[in-house]
């Protein structure tokens, strides 16, 4: 069975700018004028040229204006002018898990909202918690307090499911083996590190199914990512399928670091110590395809000053790679190319890479904020090319 396209949910083309005649459920008519879609599917309120933007709190699919894209530019001129101290970069460089257990201590389960909207936007999540689906195992790294795991046990009708989650801060694994929810049959919390050499406590290579990556990336350091990939790569089944959702560049979070917090390109360090990356399109798509981390391959994870600077300073720079410039688009097409070890590198099929944007309102003080997120699939291979022949690989 084919399944369907990422695009074809939220990260769908670019709204027309005049309205087609639109369906009752999406009018303006005073009995029914919220403007989105019903039932309600997320991403489905488009900002038209008859709409005022102020009348709701959330448009979907927005590009920012070209004041906006000036805006963003100076203030990335700004944040690098005053970076990090090197005594500062080294702290929060050394022990990162330090950062984040101090903000499990101050911030329990209700910092963040449950995400119950997992799986419309990742159909394998539905899935694997299918009734009669079998023994299915789906990783969630970075875990947190459990706003990912809880909901997608609490939609779970599978008896043969197993969830690891999975994360580097002690205290985030105390709050969801302390939870109310937890529940020994299908969870298990464990203290890992995506970016360490070992895998996960309890975990084989080639046994999980879905690994779930939502606001984790960001938290590593660019020379981290190839660690955590190839140990996703080693854990996963073939044809097994990662579920990604990150920062995208040139996203709110981003245009409102304050000086001080540049760490290095498009890395920032928070008020709270964490860090955050904010990635572009094409950087993800070189990540996980394997492109970044080629022999042959004289670009360092992330972007040099150059090119950062070129790009910051051009607003005809038009390239994937940063978000804010580019028009949204997507990437549907799967890459299929060899693997020269099939132990150290990763070379994931991209089953689908989008932006996902939305430009938020607040009407009290007509402010608009854009936000920009990365979402994307990326799945294993049944089989893969070594040299000339063709290997499968067990599962």
């Amino acid at each position: 069975m084919t399944e369907p396209d990422l695009s074809t949910l939220t990260l769908s083309s670019t709204p027309p700018t005049e309205p087609p005649t639109p369906p009752t459920n999406r009018s303006h008519d005073p009995t029914n004028n919220l403007k989105r879609s019903s039932p309600f599917q997320f991403g489905s309120r488009y900002l038209l040229s008859t709409d005022d933007p102020f009348e709701f709190n959330a448009w979907d699919h927005v590009n920012p204006t070209p004041t906006d894209i000036a805006h963003f530019e100076s203030q990335i001129l700004l944040q690098r002018a005053s970076p990090v101290s090197d005594h500062d970069r080294r702290r929060f460089n050394a022990e990162p898990e330090k950062w984040w257990n101090k903000f499990y201590n101050n911030n329990t389960s209700n910092f963040f909202k449950d995400r119950k909207w997992l799986q419309q936007e990742f159909p394998v999540l539905r899935e694997v918690t299918r009734e009669g689906s079998g023994r299915k195992v789906v990783l969630e790294v970075g875990a947190g307090a459990g706003n990912t795991c809880f909901p997608v046990l609490k939609g779970n009708e599978n008896e043969g499911l197993m969830v690891y989650a999975c994360d580097f801060s002690r205290k985030a694994v105390e709050l969801i083996r302390e939870a109310e929810a937890f529940d020994e049959q299908h969870l298990r919390a464990e203290v890992w590190d995506v970016s360490s050499k070992e895998l996960p406590p309890g975990l084989e290579e080639g046994t999980v199914d879905v690994v779930i990556l939502v606001f984790i990336f960001s938290a590593l350091h660019p020379s981290q990512w190839k660690q955590a990939a190839e140990n996703i790569w080693r854990l996963l089944k073939p044809g097994g399928e990662i579920c990604f959702r990150d920062y995208g560049r040139g996203d709110l979070a981003q245009v409102r670091m304050k000086q001080g917090r540049w760490m290095e390109e498009n890395f920032y360090i928070r008020g709270d110590g964490t860090r955050v990356y904010f990635f572009g399109q094409d950087e993800l798509k070189d990540i996980w395809s394997g492109e970044m981390f080629r022999e042959s391959s004289t670009d360092e994870p992330g972007r040099n000053d150059e090119e950062n600077k070129r790009v910051a300073t051009d607003p005809d720079h038009k390239t994937n790679e940063s978000a804010t410039y580019g028009q949204r688009s997507d990437t549907s097409d799967d890459i299929h190319e060899s693997t020269a070890n099939l132990e150290m590198e990763a070379r994931f099929e991209i089953a689908s890479l989008g932006v996902d944007r939305r430009l938020l309102i607040n009407r009290s003080k007509q402010l608009k904020m854009y936000r920009c997120w990365m979402q994307g699939r990326f799945r294993k291979p049944e089989t893969v090319q070594n040299g000339n022949d063709n290997v499968e690989l067990d599962g």
